[in-house]
C-alpha cells in the first residue's frame, strides 16, 4: 500500500451464526458494512474485507467473550 493509502478501522458485531462488520476512516466516516458467516472462512473473508479499504489500524469486536471469541486474537496487518 502506498503513503496516500488510508487508515482504516474495523468493528464486529458478534452473533451465532453470523458476524455484521464495518470500516471507518480515520476521521469517523462510515465506509462500508457487510455480514458474514460465524466460520472460519467467514472470518478470514471479514478480514480480507476490511483490509480492501486501506490500511488497517484497528479493530473492535463485541463479545469477545462468547461468540466474538475465536476474533479476539485476529491480527490487524
Amino acid at each position: 500500500m502506498t503513503h496516500n493509502t488510508p487508515q482504516i478501522t474495523g468493528g464486529v458485531d458478534t452473533h451465532g451464526q453470523t458476524h455484521h462488520a464495518a470500516v471507518i476512516d480515520s476521521v469517523g466516516r462510515h465506509l462500508a458494512d457487510r455480514e458474514f458467516p460465524a466460520t472460519i472462512r467467514g472470518y478470514r473473508d471479514l478480514l480480507d474485507w476490511i483490509r480492501s479499504h486501506g490500511m488497517l489500524v484497528s479493530v473492535g469486536v463485541e463479545g469477545t467473550g462468547a461468540y466474538g471469541a475465536e476474533l479476539a486474537p485476529m491480527p490487524c496487518r
